[in-house]
Order: structure tokens, then C-alpha cells, then sequence
């Protein structure tokens, strides 16, 4: 199954924004369309995984073990953390590298740093 996404509140916008305008086909929800402002982690996970998208976040700070609490409990699509280091040119890309050459599935259940 093709990838999809959904932008957590801390990532960039001009990130997602890049993304849709290179690859406007990619299926990638907004924190605003999603109302996930003001949400915890554990409910923004849960909306990710009711709408079976991988939640893509620059939150490295509680996400990592938020994430580690919810799948206790739930399966997830998975996380991808952009790494705050990373230039808007390497993020908007790999994001297209992972909808273009991966699985949705290959992601369940895992949290993983998007490479440049």
C-alpha cells in the first residue's frame, strides 16, 4: 500500500509545503485539516493510526517515547522524525524518496529519523 502522511504540529510547513509542490499526488494531511492543535501525543498518534498515516514530526523531545507508550497498547502506521539539523531541501526530498520507493507497511510499529 502507497505511503501517506500526516504532518505533526512541530514540523515545518514549508517542508510539507515543498513536498506537495514537487509531488502534488502525495497524500499528506495537515496538522490544521487533522485539528491536531493543542492535542497530546498519545491523540495525534491515535489519529494517525485510525487514518492509517505515518505521523511526520520534527519533535524529538517526547515523541520518541510517547510513541514507545502507544504501541503498547495500539498498532501504529509509524513515525518518521525529521532531524531538526536537517536542511528543508534533504527533508522535502527524502519524504519523496520514502513515498516513491517504500511500503507503507515497512514503517508499522517503527519510529525512524528520516535520512538525508
Amino acid at each position: 500500500m502507497r505511503v501517506r502522511f500526516l504532518a505533526d504540529v512541530n514540523l515545518n510547513q514549508h517542508i510539507l509545503s515543498g513536498v506537495l509542490r514537487q509531488v502534488p499526488e502525495i497524500n499528506f494531511k495537515t496538522a490544521h485539516d487533522a485539528k491536531l492543535h493543542g492535542l497530546s501525543d498519545a491523540n495525534v498518534l491515535a489519529i494517525a493510526a485510525r487514518e492509517g498515516r505515518i505521523l511526520v514530526t520534527q519533535d524529538r523531545r517526547t515523541m520518541p517515547a510517547d510513541f514507545g507508550e502507544f504501541i503498547k497498547m495500539n498498532n501504529s502506521p509509524g513515525v518518521l522524525i525529521i532531524p531538526q539539523k536537517m536542511t528543508m531541501r534533504q527533508a522535502i526530498e527524502g519524504l519523496i524518496l520514502v513515498w516513491m520507493a517504500s511500503e507503507a507497511e515497512e514503517y508499522d510499529n517503527s519510529i525512524r529519523d528520516l535520512l538525508s
